[in-house]
C-alpha cells in the first residue's frame, strides 16, 4: 500500500503560531493548505491566520499570496488576503474566482488600490463591474492626497456585514454613468494632452498626476503589477525601480478615450528622505513620442511565463517525493530494512538537488519576465561568505579543494536573500570545477564607481574556455556538480548580478563580481524565509 504524506490542518494549528520564527511558517502552511483546497477553510483556520497576521512580515505574506498563482482559493481566504496590504492582495485579486454575491459583498471592504486591480479584470460578472464602477470617484479622490477631497453626494449605508442598500447602490451607479458620459463628451471635443507630471509612492504606484486626466493614470505601477490589459509598460521602468535608479523614455501605452489615451515616454528620478535616506518614490514627467521615436512597450516573452508555470508545477511533486523519502529514511511509520533506508537517503539527496535546479529555473524565468522583486538592505560580505563556505563543506571535501575568504570585511547594498543566492550559486559552480588540492582565493576591493568588487580565482579546469566563452559551456559530464551545467549557472549569476545593479566579468584567470557598495546610513531590512 503506498504511503501518503498528509500535512493536516490539525498538525499546523497545533504547532508554534506565536513566535517570530513559527508564525511565518504557520502562515505559509495555512495559506497553502486552504488556498489549494488541501484543507477546508474552517473558521478556526481563518481566525488563526487573522490573529498572526501582524507578526508575519509583509514579505512573507506577499510571497505566500504569489505562491497561489494558478490555484482557486476559497472566498473566505480571498477576503482575508484582499484586505491586507496591496502587495498581498494584488496577486490574489488578479485571479480569484467567486460568485457575484461574494464579490459585491467584498468590494466595500477593499482599499482603493485593491479595487483598481479588479478594474483591470475583464472576466468579472456585469453586476460586479457596475458595482465596482460606483466606487470610481471616491477611489481616485482618496488616491491623490494633494487634492482637497470632494464630498461624495451619497454616503454608503452599511447593512449587516458591510453591504450597501440596494437602492443606494443603484443610485450611485446611475450617477456614475451620467458623470462618465459627460466627461467623455467633454474629452472628445478637446485635444489629447501632450505631457504630464507624476509622482509615485515607495511601491512604485502612481499617486499624484498633473496635466492629464487622473483616472487612467492613478494606480499604475512602475513595477509591472496591476496594469490593465489595455495599459502596457515596458521593463525599463521596472528594472530602474528595483535598483532605485532614474530612468529615461520608458514606454507606456494607455487605452481608452480620455486625453491620456495613447503612447507616452516616461522619465523619472528617485526621491529619498534627506535625513534617513529612505526611498520615498519617483517624481517624473511623461511626453508624447516624436514621429521618429518608438513607444510600443516591449512585452515579456511568453516563454518565460510558461516556464514559471512549469516550474511551479514541478516543485510540489518534488517536495512530496522528498517527504516520502524522509519518512522512509527516518522510519517514521515503522521499521524499514537498512537497504531501503539507504536508498531513501539517496532519493532525498537527489530530490534536494532537483529542487535547487527548479529554484534556479524559477529565478531565471522571473528575471527574463521582469517579475523578480528585490528589497533593500546592507549585507556584510565576510560573515555571509563564511556561512556559504560552511554549507559547501561536503562538496569541498569531495573535490579536495578549499575556498579562502579574506580577513577584512566589506558591505554591499541590495536584497539580502538575492545576494546570498548569487554568491552561493556562483561559488558552488566554481567549486564543482576545481581539482584535487586547488584553492579558490577571494579578495575584496573598491572599484571607485560606488561598487564593491569580489574577485575569485578562476578554476584551472575552466582555462580551456577563454574569457566569457565559459558562459557557453554545455556540461553533461558525470563529474559536473551542477545539475543544469556550469554555463547555465554562470549566466544565471551574471543576470542576477545585473538585477542587483552590478555585473559579472570573466577574465582568463579571474572572475570579478561587482555589486553596489553599501550606502552609509542604509537601514538593513529583515528578510524571513
Amino acid at each position: 500500500m503506498p504511503l501518503r504524506f498528509d500535512d493536516t490542518l490539525e498538525t499546523v494549528l497545533a504547532g508554534d503560531l506565536r513566535s517570530a520564527s513559527g508564525a511565518p511558517l504557520a502562515w505559509r502552511q495555512l495559506v497553502d493548505l486552504l488556498g489549494r483546497g488541501r484543507a477546508p477553510a474552517e473558521p478556526r483556520a481563518l481566525a488563526a491566520l487573522d490573529s498572526i497576521r501582524d507578526t508575519v512580515p509583509l514579505t512573507v505574506r506577499a510571497a505566500s499570496a504569489r505562491a497561489l498563482e494558478g490555484a482557486e482559493p476559497p472566498a473566505d481566504l480571498v477576503r482575508l488576503l484582499a484586505i491586507d496590504e496591496l502587495s498581498v492582495a494584488m496577486p490574489v485579486l488578479r485571479e480569484a474566482k467567486m460568485s457575484e454575491q461574494e464579490w459585491i459583498a467584498l468590494l466595500p471592504t477593499l482599499a482603493p488600490g485593491a479595487r483598481h486591480v479588479l478594474r483591470n479584470r475583464r472576466d468579472l460578472p456585469p453586476a460586479v463591474t457596475r458595482a465596482l464602477e460606483s466606487f470610481g470617484a471616491v477611489d481616485f479622490i482618496l488616491a491623490d492626497h494633494r487634492a482637497e477631497p470632494e464630498r461624495v453626494r451619497t454616503e454608503p449605508k452599511p447593512v449587516g456585514e458591510g453591504l450597501f442598500a440596494v437602492a443606494d447602490l443603484v443610485a450611485r451607479i446611475e450617477a456614475y454613468h451620467r458623470d462618465r458620459d459627460a466627461a467623455k463628451s467633454a474629452v472628445s471635443g478637446s485635444e489629447r494632452a501632450r505631457n504630464f507630471r507624476f509622482e509615485t509612492d515607495a511601491a512604485g504606484v502612481v499617486r499624484w498626476v498633473e496635466g492629464v486626466s487622473r483616472p487612467p493614470v492613478i494606480g499604475l505601477s512602475l513595477d509591472l503589477q496591476g496594469l490593465a490589459s489595455g495599459s502596457r509598460l515596458d521593463g525599463v521602468a521596472a528594472g530602474a525601480f528595483r535598483r532605485r535608479a532614474g530612468f529615461t523614455n520608458a514606454r507606456l501605452t494607455i487605452e481608452g478615450e480620455s486625453d491620456a489615451a495613447g503612447d507616452w515616454l516616461l522619465s523619472a528620478l528617485p526621491a529619498f528622505e534627506p535625513i534617513t535616506g529612505r526611498f520615498t518614490g519617483y517624481r517624473g514627467t511623461a511626453r508624447r513620442p516624436r514621429a521618429d521615436e518608438r513607444a510600443e512597450p516591449v512585452r515579456a516573452p511568453i516563454e518565460a511565463d510558461a516556464l514559471r508555470q512549469i516550474v511551479h508545477e514541478l516543485r510540489t511533486p518534488t517536495n512530496a517525493i522528498a517527504g516520502f523519502a524522509e519518512m522512509i529514511e527516518t522510519q517514521m511509520l515503522g521499521p524499514v530494512p537498512e537497504p531501503y533506508r539507504d536508498r531513501a537517503a539517496v532519493i532525498r539527496a537527489q530530490a534536494r538537488e532537483l529542487l535547487g535546479a527548479i529554484d534556479d529555473l524559477d529565478l531565471a524565468a522571473r528575471i527574463e519576465s521582469a517579475a523578480l522583486s528585490l528589497g533593500e538592505g546592507r549585507v556584510a560580505l565576510r560573515p555571509l561568505l563564511a556561512a556559504i563556505v560552511t554549507d559547501l563543506g561536503e562538496l569541498l571535501a569531495l573535490r579536495g579543494s578549499a575556498i579562502l575568504v579574506p580577513e577584512e570585511d566589506m558591505a554591499v547594498s541590495g536584497d539580502r536573500r538575492a545576494v546570498e543566492r548569487l554568491l552561493a550559486r556562483l561559488l558552488a559552480t566554481l567549486v564543482s570545477a576545481t581539482a584535487q588540492g586547488e584553492r579558490l582565493q577571494l579578495r575584496f576591493a573598491e572599484d571607485g564607481e560606488g561598487h564593491v568588487a569580489i574577485m575569485i580565482e578562476r578554476p584551472r579546469a575552466l582555462g580551456h574556455y577563454p574569457g566569457e566563452a565559459v558562459l557557453g559551456i554545455d556540461d553533461e559530464q558525470d563529474e559536473d556538480g551542477t545539475l543544469l551545467g556550469t554555463g547555465f549557472a554562470l549566466r544565471l549569476a551574471r543576470n542576477l548580478a545585473r538585477e542587483l545593479g552590478g555585473g559579472l566579468v570573466i577574465a582568463p584567470d579571474l572572475i570579478t563580481l561587482r555589486l553596489p557598495a553599501a550606502v552609509p546610513g542604509t537601514r538593513e531590512q529583515a528578510h524571513h524565509n
